[in-house]
């Protein structure tokens, strides 16, 4: 196994630790559902970590983006479905109650995060451009499986220590208010992360 997991750091921390779609469904699914939000989320991204690791390890990925019509026609279904996903967030910050009813059906669940992952041009590229330079020269199943686990596992952690920061230990100053700002503010990031992707 020639695995570059050195060089492999450096190149996944700047992508793993930046605000992104995967970011923001965190922050929201955790304010919406607690850990159960958190982990729901969690799961789908590291869902869809792997599916593009295997996407890839089989070659599936290549022949994907050498077809400009596939290709286009995944960019516009990612752009669409992450427009949606930022619309509910917008409509759920702006439509928040005092109760906690609408918790459940605000919070991410695994498939939505799994598909936001997979639908990611951003995630396909990283993984066809970047994480292929580390996979070694026969690449492999494998190797792709063991980059995507440490990609699961720096951003595991790290989502889950920023959530715990910025919501948990935050949820007792104004809860109401925290779920607006960061459902709208959400929403509006991930339109434009949607939008981004199309350039």
């Amino acid at each position: 196994m020639d695995i570059n997991l050195i060089g492999f750091m450096p190149a996944l921390l700047p992508v793993a630790l930046s605000p992104g779609a995967s970011f923001t469904l965190v922050m929201s699914s955790a304010l919406a559902g607690g850990s159960r939000g958190l982990f729901r989320t969690l799961a789908g991204t590291a869902l869809g970590i792997y599916t593009h690791a295997l996407l890839i390890g089989f070659g599936i990925t290549a022949v994907v983006v050498s077809s400009p019509a596939i290709f286009g026609a995944l960019k516009i279904a990612g752009t669409v479905y992450l427009m949606w996903l930022g619309i509910m967030l917008i409509l759920s910050g702006l439509t928040s109650k005092p109760d906690k009813s609408d918790n459940r059906r605000s919070s991410v669940t695994v498939k939505e995060a799994w598909l936001a992952n997979v639908l990611n041009p951003k995630a396909i590229m990283f993984y066809l451009t970047v994480v292929s330079q580390f996979a070694g020269k026969q690449g492999g199943v494998s190797n792709y499986l063991t980059l995507a686990s440490v990609h699961v596992l720096v951003m595991g952690i790290w989502l889950s220590v920023i959530s715990h920061i910025l919501i948990f230990s935050a949820r007792k100053i104004n809860p109401l208010g925290l779920k607006r700002t960061i459902n709208t503010a959400g929403g509006l990031l991930l339109i434009t992360f949607s939008l981004c992707s199309l350039m």
